[in-house]
């Protein structure tokens, strides 16, 4: 089995009922996947998790339970966040099969795939902290899947091009950085922003989601980070606001 797999981790956040959470753990195990991270759920461990992962219980067991998505995806090269719907914000996005073509594809270091509330989905916030989206093409009268069935979909797509040889290995010249050191970065350069003055209050939403996606989509590496750190360090010295920013 190909070994990227082992380091796709899913990530549901804040699930309401734990048989989803058994249900999402069975369909991973199905397709080989293994890693399962969990933000706030509402009741876990749970005899009803249990129940409806038929067997998985070895996912459920080895998964690991945070605090906010921050911490739950600190580890990861790439982020997917899934949406039901197309929003106004502007985080480009693929189909299934489209989107397991990019996993695999930087699955030799961790990519996180994160799936919403059952009624909510995930915030505009939460889809900013990811580099793309998931969007399944159904039928646009009807467009609800269960948290689980969503989970097997882009696990089935993923172990669908494993078993195939289509897939890259991963050409880039140095890893991405892990988005705990991106998170560490936009911290960085919102306080030289406003530190400059740069940033006209009114628009410093926007401004903050384009600048996002710029450095989203350019997947830095950690020399690269290390670099613009460099770069907003002096600009604060030579603005008189140097301060320690992690």
């Amino acid at each position: 089995m190909d070994t990227r797999l082992f380091n796709i981790i899913i990530v549901l956040c804040e699930p309401s009922h734990p048989g989803n959470i058994g249900a999402a753990a069975r369909a991973m195990k199905t397709m080989g996947l293994s890693q399962l991270h969990l933000v706030n759920p509402n009741r876990y461990p749970s005899a009803e998790a249990t129940a409806r992962a038929s067997g998985a219980d070895d996912i459920l067991n080895s998964a690991r339970v945070f605090s906010s998505l921050a911490e739950a995806v600190s580890d990861a090269t790439f982020i997917y966040g899934t949406s039901a719907r197309l929003r106004t914000i502007t985080v480009p996005f693929d189909n299934p099969r489209q989107a397991a073509a990019r996993v695999l594809e930087r699955a030799v270091e961790p990519v996180a795939v994160v799936f919403g509330r059952e009624n909510a989905g995930l915030t505009n916030q939460e889809l900013g902290m990811c580099n793309r989206l998931i969007h399944v093409p159904t039928v646009s009268d009807y467009g609800s899947l269960n948290l689980a069935q969503a989970v097997q979909i882009v696990s089935y797509e993923c172990r669908m091009l494993a078993l195939g040889d289509s897939i890259p290995q991963g050409d880039r010249e140095e890893p991405s950085a892990r988005a705990s050191r991106l998170e560490g970065f936009f911290e960085h350069l919102d306080q030289t922003l406003r530190d400059i003055q740069f940033v006209d209050p009114r628009q410093h939403k926007t401004m903050d989601q384009r600048l996002r996606r710029l450095f989203l989509r350019a997947e830095p590496s950690d020399t690269e980070i290390n670099i613009l750190r460099g770069i907003l360090a002096r600009v604060q010295q030579k603005a008189g606001t140097t301060r320690d920013n992690g």
